[in-house]
């Protein structure tokens, strides 16, 4: 399984990111070469498409450009999430770090949700997750009004923050800093993957029990 989504990603969709995450914050190309200690010139030619940064420059641009739950707005979002009533998750588009979570999908895990919130969910991906990954670009996911998309994906239980076999939908939207966000929903679910992720969610607190006792 990758442990970053860069072995999956096409790098060079970090420049077309950059140049509207840029825009919307008025930021000139200097600002943002000055930060990542580049030349202007290397940072247009990361948002023209015409090169690609080195492994640990995608780094430090998914740092600069992480989605934030900051703004009244956003945290609003957040707090939408919470309180859904299905089992969803919302992460930074970037780096997959968890900012918000149901408490429908929060059951389903072994870890509760304020040990999750702002860790990178991508060491627990399926092999179907990582594969659909790799065909955003193509699916248009970059674009400026990207559609959902939906696919089937294999279980992975015994994981923190298991995944069920299921069908999923992933919506991307931006936030108000200009960051992106992607809203990732279960809409289908096993019923035998369901008892299966419940039994495995319940044994940590079960070990817990007996250790107090």
């Amino acid at each position: 399984m990758n442990e970053s989504p860069l072995l999956s990603c096409d790098a060079r969709q970090l420049g077309r990111s950059l140049r509207l995450w840029r825009s919307l914050r008025r930021m000139k190309q200097g600002a943002v070469a000055a930060e990542m200690r580049v030349s202007q010139t290397t940072v247009s030619r990361w948002e023209s498409g015409l090169a690609a940064p080195l492994l640990e420059e995608q780094q430090a641009l998914r740092r600069l450009m992480a989605a934030r739950l900051d703004s009244a707005a956003d945290f609003e979002l957040g707090r939408l999430v919470e309180r859904a009533p299905v089992p969803v998750h919302l992460i930074c588009d970037l780096s997959h770090r968890l900012l918000a979570m149901s408490r429908a999908r929060e059951r389903h895990c072994r870890l509760p949700r304020a040990e999750l919130i702002g860790r990178a969910l991508w060491c627990y991906a399926t092999p179907e997750i990582v594969a659909q990954e790799a065909r955003l670009d193509a699916l248009g996911w970059y674009e400026p009004a990207p559609g959902a998309v939906e696919f089937e994906t294999g279980a992975a239980t015994e994981q923190d923050m298991p995944i069920l076999r299921s069908r999923m939908r992933w919506v991307r939207f931006q936030l108000s800093d200009g960051s992106f966000v992607r809203l990732a929903e279960t809409v289908a679910e096993d019923d035998a993957a369901i008892d299966a992720g419940r039994a495995g969610a319940a044994a940590p607190g079960v070990r817990s029990e007996a250790s107090r006792g």
